[in-house]
């Protein structure tokens, strides 16, 4: 298996468009093929990454539920696992430079054990084919609980500026410890802060809840313009604030 990157943290920070600008950083830097996984129910990557999506996990879990339900059969005589198999291939957009693959919504009433752990083996078959493995989860580490993935190389925390954000991710850092999850290095991004410049008690909270800070990106109003126009974010000028405080992250981690 490839390397690991995992973003976390509540929503409203900036999560998603930190993963999106991620892999952007990735592919300028040549680090492919490269694989993304939007895990997050709420799912936008595909926005910030400028892609169209036809198909989810999650549409798929619920048809295979569906037939078997009915006793309909799969397409083509093909078995449940083959049927599996298929559609979770069919489901990977190619975008440019990286693939993309969204979970969507939980499942709903029903048992899913079977289909998610044929989910779970495929996807795991799937990411051995990549270098990069780059996956958008959501506060709850839903996906992740699930080991879906068996190892994190790096995990990066995402919080706003205030003592409540610092808590969230703080308690997105003890679910790890309390899942048992192989999370190899976890770092800190403050995001959306003000000229770029943590407040004192700011800095005091990050440091009692032992967190690792790696580095802060400041409040970029191109992003709300890019966003409100519906622009992808991944369109970003190579100068705009969040791309540049997020590149010189970025570029002291050994992505290997």
């Amino acid at each position: 298996m490839g390397y690991t990157i995992a973003v976390a943290g509540k929503g409203g920070t900036g999560k998603t468009t930190t993963t999106g600008l991620l892999i952007d950083y990735l592919v300028k830097q040549g680090k492919n093929p490269i694989i993304a996984v939007d895990a997050d129910a709420n799912a936008n990557l595909n926005e910030v990454l400028g892609e169209d999506v036809d198909t989810t996990i999650g549409e798929i879990r619920e048809e295979v539920s569906r037939r078997e339900e009915t006793g309909n059969s799969f397409p083509g005589g093909m078995t449940k696992a083959q049927y599996l198999k298929y559609s979770l291939n069919t489901a990977i957009v190619e975008g440019r430079g990286y693939d993309l693959l969204v979970m969507g919504r939980s499942e709903g009433q029903g048992c899913y054990c079977y289909v998610n752990g044929m989910l779970r083996e495929q996807i795991d078959t799937l990411s051995d084919s990549y270098k990069y493995l780059v996956i958008d989860n959501e506060a709850g580490m839903e996906h992740l609980s699930r080991k879906t993935t068996k190892k994190i190389d790096t995990l990066f925390l995402v919080s706003d500026s205030s003592r409540r954000g610092i808590q969230a991710v703080s308690r997105i850092n003890q679910l790890v410890g309390e899942l048992e999850l192989d999370v190899k290095n976890i770092y800190l991004i403050v995001n959306r802060v003000p000229n770029g410049e943590l407040k004192e008690d700011t800095k005091q909270e990050i440091e009692r809840q032992g967190l690792n800070l790696i580095g802060v990106i400041p409040m970029d109003e191109l992003v709300y313009e890019y966003d409100a126009k519906g622009t992808p974010l991944v369109q970003l000028p190579e100068d705009s604030p969040s791309k540049i405080a997020l590149r010189d992250i970025l570029s002291r981690i050994e992505f290997n």
